[in-house]
Formats: structure tokens, sequence, C-alpha cells
């Protein structure tokens, strides 16, 4: 499925671009402080021993990077994709019929998912992000919001904590995603309910081959310069590994033009979604960089010029068990086979013409 959404002119006449859419120990906080945006450090400090099976991104060049992107003069012109994922994000919050009183958002940046909740549905709101300037820039809420300032590999909050969690474009920067989501399962309460997303294993295809050809065919081999994504069909594992139950996991692409590979580059950087692997290559040559733009826009260029850009999102729900929920039948309980649904379905067209 694919979105067509405008950009707003405004932004556009910001930009100078022509943007078209197709397509750790626990917290305590003292109660009376819930209502104000209360920033505490739970980032592990540097230097210190990391359980972490791999390590795959540099998280403190991440939060550099993130943090560069929020001190920005006008960080909304780079938000255009975030909020549109963080308002969908919201109306799958919107989808459960329930109130929740404490929810949390894992990698909030500027707070794209709370802005589009109301204080009918969430009571009090913890936003925890690894850059202090995306949590003293947050966008304005209706909801009260307490900012924690932690990284997402690392929550400091108690067992059975929260009713929902959220979480944004921001999952796929972890180095240990089972141990990620088995803390988010941690810190939510029994029949409580996780909501995500996350970037795609076929987002920014197209930059990603023209660099490998460009560098390839200039310099004689290539390095990643795109960071790797997490496959669709692993999710669910991985969801299932950290205790969730109740599955759903979809995906979506959203599609951007842009005037070309540097314009693209531009906004990956305003968003703060720069590499930050350790295996990257920090600079490419100029020549490599101009024949990687003129591959990208002969292979995936549109008539009119621009570039596009494909983003792939995953969407995933999970639930925290709890005895009140359904569950399926045991094995070998069903009174009726599947062979006799057909019978069934004639003996009642015949009951309904009888009629």
């Amino acid at each position: 499925m694919c979105l067509q959404v405008a950009l707003p002119q405004e932004m556009l006449r910001l930009r100078g671009l022509s943007h078209r859419w197709w397509r750790p120990s626990a917290l305590g906080i003292p109660a009376k402080n819930l209502g104000l945006r209360k920033v505490a450090s739970g980032v592990s400090p540097p230097g210190s021993p990391s359980r972490r099976a791999l390590n795959i991104f540099d998280r403190d060049l991440k939060r550099k990077q993130k943090n560069w992107a929020a001190r920005q003069p006008e960080p909304m012109k780079f938000d255009y994709l975030k909020e549109e994922v963080g308002s969908r994000i919201a109306d799958r919050v919107y989808d459960i019929a329930r109130n929740f009183s404490l929810a949390l958002d894992v990698g909030c940046g500027r707070g794209y998912i709370a802005q589009h909740l109301n204080k009918e549905t969430i009571g009090k709101f913890f936003q925890v992000d690894i850059a202090e300037n995306a949590l003293k820039n947050a966008l304005e809420m209706e909801i009260p919001t307490v900012s924690v300032l932690a990284d997402e590999e690392f929550l400091p909050f108690r067992e059975n904590t929260f009713n929902l969690v959220v979480s944004s474009l921001s999952l796929h920067w972890v180095n240990d995603l089972p141990r990620a989501l088995e803390q988010i399962h941690y810190v939510l309460k029994p029949d409580g309910v996780f909501i995500g997303a996350m970037f795609g294993g076929d987002t920014l295809y197209e930059l990603r081959c023209s660099l490998q050809l460009a560098e390839t065919e200039r310099e004689g081999g290539f390095s990643p310069h795109v960071s790797p994504f997490t496959a669709v069909n692993d999710l669910g594992h991985l969801l299932g590994r950290a205790g969730f139950n109740t599955l759903t996991v979809d995906t979506d692409e959203i599609q951007v033009n842009y005037p070309g590979m540097f314009e693209l580059m531009e906004d990956l950087q305003g968003m703060g979604e720069s590499n930050c692997a350790w295996n990257r290559k920090a600079l490419l040559h100029r020549d490599t960089m101009l024949a990687a733009a003129a591959v990208y826009g002969e292979m995936y260029g549109n008539e009119d010029g621009s570039v596009p850009a494909t983003y792939q999102i995953y969407y995933m729900i999970g639930w925290k068990y709890h005895d009140s929920q359904a569950r399926p039948a045991e094995r070998g309980s069903a009174t009726v086979s599947f062979g006799e649904l057909g019978k069934i379905s004639n003996l009642m067209s015949q009951e309904k013409k009888s009629q």
C-alpha cells in the first residue's frame, strides 16, 4: 500500500525544495512532578562494560547526530516523515477501546506520537530518548508529560509500570533488539500493549544500490553506507521470544520525491538518521558521489527530474499476557472438521430457501 500526501506549501517554501509524497536502576519520580517536564539521566556512563552480544552501531555517535539535528534553527523542516509515522501509531492507539493511565514512548525524539494523543486516552506520558536536545525542543502537546534522558537499550523503569508502550522509528538503531523488546515487555503491566514502528529492509534501497554501483565502478569495491535493517519475517519471532502474544505485524511503504540524491542525504542528516554503524566508511571521494547521483537519476529518476526514496515501515502490536485475555482452544478439542464446513454452508443455504 502506498500513500500520497502533499507536504504543506509553507514547508516547501522554507526548504526551497519540491517534496511530494507518494505513497539499570528503577526510576522513581514523585507523583507531584508527573505533570512537569523533567529530565532524568539514564544513559550508561562512557566506558562502562556492555552486556550486549552485538555492537553494530556507535550509540554515542547516534546521540550526537540526534542532538545536532534537534539544535537546528528549523528542525520541523525535516520532521515530515516522523510526524506521518507518529500519527499512524496514534491511530493504532485510538483503535484500542480503552484509556491508558500511564504510557511510555521509547525513542520519542521531539514527541512525534504524543502530539497526536489526547487527555481522554492518555493519563500521563513518559518520553524517553537518548538525545537531550530532542527532549528540550519537544513539540507542543496537550497531555501531561515527563521527559527522561535514557538509552532505549537500558530502560530505567520498574516491572509492570505502564499500560501502554509506543515507539516510532527508533528501534532500528539499537544494538540488541531482542533485549530492547524484552525490556519493553518487562515494564508493561499484564494486559498492557506495545505498539511500535521501525524501518524495514527495503528502506532507501535506491540510495543503497546507487552508492554500491558507483563505489564499485570508481574504487573497485564498496562498503555499507546505509545501516542494516531487520527483516519482517524475523520481527514476529523476536516479539514472541520477548514474551508478547496476540501479535500483529504489517508493513507499508512511503515514497518521497527529492530534487536529487544530495537533497535526500541532507534531509536524512536533518532527521538525525545518518549512518552510525561502526563499519561505515567515513568519507567518499567526490567523483564517487557524483557518479552515485548520476546512477540514482538514471536508474530511478522520475520524468520531472526528481528522484524517489522509499521508506519501508514495519508496524507491530504485541500484548503482555493476562488471564483475562482470550486463548486458543486446546488442540483436538474441535467438534467440527474443516471438511464439514462446506456441508454446513449448504445446509444453511437450503434452510434460507425453504423459508
